[in-house]
Formats: structure tokens, C-alpha cells, sequence
């Protein structure tokens, strides 16, 4: 197993506290403390298999501005546009719900990426990403879809992914 480099736990610890700071947005000694301690503790034993190469890679003003804005602005708006889609059709019987599992294509090409891109599309109520596939140099996903609108790839990957795919690929390029 790959040695964990002092760099690539600095750099965990440095995302896992700026989260901690985000989520939690206490600003007293005992939760500054508390959250440095947890964010040590995370990032040593786990630096290892988030960094593989450049540990400093997101903290580059306009990755880490873009990771911010993705993560305060772009995912919570599709996961709210989400939520009202599924709840509409728990509250109204009526509405059709034809469940369905559509090949959806990607642009994005970094591991990172397409998993960030991955989870994003399964934390949204709805839908679940049951694939990631490589076919003919282009990276697919096979998505579980509450309501299959279309079978088309392209449009069906419009509709699902939104602007969840140009906000990841903002920070991973």
C-alpha cells in the first residue's frame, strides 16, 4: 500500500475542516477545537485514498471558488427541483410514474469527477446510478430514473444531470 505523504494529510485536513466550519458554522473555541481534532483524525487515515497525486490540486482560487459555489449553490438547487418533482408524485397518484433505467452519456473524464458527478445523481431523490461505463473511449452512465421522459441519451442526460455536470466540471478538469 502506497505510504500516506505529510502533504496529502495537510491537504485533507484542510478540506475535511473548511466542510466542518461550512456545516456546522459554530465559531466558538470548544467547536473550532473539536473540529480541527475530527478533521485530523479523518484526514491521517484517510488522506491515503483521497490524494493521489497533486494534494493541493482544489486549493487553487478557482477550483476551490468553483467547488464552493457547486456545493452551496448549484447541487442544493437541483436537489431541491428534485425533492419537489418526487413529492408531487408521492402527493398526486395521478401523476405518471414510468420507472426505467436510461444510458446517459458523459463529458467528464478525471475518476474524481465522474464520481462526484455519480453521487450528486443518487443523492437526488428520484433517481440512482446503478453503472459508470467505458464504451468507445466516452464514459456512460446507466441510471435507475423514476420517470423516464425520453429514451434518447442526450436528452435524457439534459434532464437528469442539469447543471450538475458543468459545475464538476469546473473543478475537475
Amino acid at each position: 500500500m502506497k505510504k500516506t505523504s505529510l502533504s496529502a494529510v495537510i491537504s485533507t485536513f484542510i478540506l475535511c475542516f473548511v466542510f466542518y466550519m461550512l456545516f456546522t458554522f459554530a465559531f466558538n473555541l470548544e467547536e473550532i477545537l473539536v473540529g480541527a481534532v475530527v478533521s485530523l483524525i479523518v484526514a491521517v487515515f484517510t488522506a491515503k485514498f483521497f490524494i493521489h497525486d497533486n494534494p493541493f490540486y482544489l486549493f487553487s482560487t478557482s477550483r476551490f471558488g468553483s467547488l464552493l459555489r457547486y456545493v452551496l449553490l448549484i447541487f442544493p438547487k437541483e436537489l431541491l427541483k428534485a425533492n419537489i418533482d418526487v413529492a408531487k408524485r408521492a402527493l398526486n397518484p395521478s401523476l405518471p410514474v414510468k420507472p426505467g433505467i436510461v444510458k446517459v452519456p458523459s463529458d467528464l473524464k478525471s475518476e474524481y469527477a465522474l464520481s462526484m458527478l455519480a453521487n450528486s445523481i443518487t443523492l437526488t431523490p428520484g433517481t440512482i446510478t446503478m453503472d459508470i461505463a467505458e464504451e468507445d473511449g466516452k464514459n456512460y452512465y446507466y441510471i435507475h430514473w423514476i420517470d423516464v421522459a425520453t429514451t434518447n441519451s442526450e436528452k435524457a442526460g439534459e434532464t437528469i444531470k442539469g447543471t450538475l455536470e458543468k459545475g464538476i466540471g469546473g473543478i475537475w478538469k
